[in-house]
């Protein structure tokens, strides 16, 4: 019986359609080739990408002042363009195709890099669980805003703050084992290097791919990093609602007030003061609206008609202007992450 290919990543991204518009779609990474849908509940694709004999190129500059571009050049040499939402999704996109990519080459199956066997890590040790506890606001890892190579790091911590947590909550005996057990942890995805050393040195060959220096920056897998220039132009002045730094970014389904159609929009959420700009991420750099979230009440939303028409993973954002936003999350665990982000930046909006 044939074996049916793994599905490797899943998620909104802005494809490149005929005569040069741009359309978002709900895109599925598999084994053997891309699956793209006009929306995430349709039965059937409305077309395949192969992967075999693919070329992947990351940072296309083909399209001007269109940002976080990658192609894919088919082996019958068709140019199929994406844009994912933020630098972190275009190479997290990128990675996993061109691994994918090199597997079907290689005649192997897509298997994410574990390090559990090699460095003999004890069965005892979960690291799901671990990577848990690493989260907790309370006893776990700091997240910090830091500053390197004159770019602003946020929500992310230094290879040396996470040797040293594992050694004071006692999860490792001494040092060597606690940066083996922090490179399982990257390796499994659960941390993500952040700047160019954390990047180089989790692509090398070496045996340990976490680096125990406060140089190397990572940041927890389904955090809200963000990496941005730190410009010293005072000429630049944004408006009051965009001087917040950015804690979280990507694309939900928002439903329309008037039509009460649903549309793909990219979402960016600030804090200090706490907005959450919605945009088209097909076009354009200007939001198409903006939610104050200060004093905003946001709930999951389920058993409802519009929950069963939209497969679920809604949530609402009422205002304290009392206007009522419905968006739907691609899964429950990123409901969970725009809810518990949202809650913790409204308490903190002026």
């Amino acid at each position: 019986m044939e074996r049916e290919p793994q599905k490797i990543r899943e998620g909104y991204l802005v494809k490149k359609a005929l005569f040069n518009k741009w359309k978002p779609m709900w895109v599925i990474l598999l084994e053997d080739g891309i699956e793209v849908y006009k929306k995430k509940t349709d039965n059937s694709p409305k077309g395949m990408i192969p992967l075999k004999g693919s070329i992947i190129t990351n940072h296309c500059q083909d399209f001007g002042k269109r940002m976080f571009v990658f192609k894919i050049t088919t082996s019958k040499e068709q140019d199929h363009y994406f844009q994912a939402s933020h630098q972190e999704e275009r190479d997290a996109w990128v990675k996993d195709l061109k691994k994918a990519a090199k597997c079907i080459e290689d005649g192997q199956r897509f298997a994410r890099k574990s390090t559990r066997r090699s460095i003999r890590l004890p069965d005892t040790i979960n690291l799901s669980e671990l990577y848990t506890s690493m989260k907790d606001p309370d006893r776990g890892i700091k997240v910090l805003k830091l500053e390197k190579d004159k770019k602003v790091f946020n929500h992310c911590f230094t290879g040396i703050c996470v040797v040293d947590w594992l050694i004071s909550s006692k999860s490792v005996r001494n040092r060597q084992e606690a940066l083996m057990l922090a490179s399982a942890l990257l390796n499994e995805g659960h941390l993500q290097p952040a700047n160019d050393m954390s990047k180089n040195a989790a692509q090398g060959l070496s045996e340990t791919t976490l680096l125990d220096v406060s140089d190397a920056l990572y940041y927890f897998q389904d955090s809200g990093f963000f990496c941005e220039d730190n410009s010293s132009d005072d000429d630049a002045i944004p408006k009051e609602e965009f001087r917040g730094i950015v804690v979280k970014q990507g694309c939900l389904l928002k439903q329309g007030h008037r039509r009460k159609n649903w549309k793909v929009r990219k979402f960016v959420l600030r804090e200090d003061p706490a907005y959450l700009h919605y945009y088209d991420p097909a076009s354009g750099d200007e939001p198409l609206g903006a939610i104050h979230l200060r004093g905003c009440v946001v709930t999951a939303v389920e058993d409802t008609m519009d929950a069963k028409k939209q497969d679920g993973n809604l949530f609402e954002i009422i205002t304290a202007a009392e206007v009522h936003y419905f968006l739907q999350a691609a899964s429950s665990e990123e409901r969970k992450e725009w809810i518990k982000a949202i809650q913790t930046v409204s308490r903190i909006g002026k």
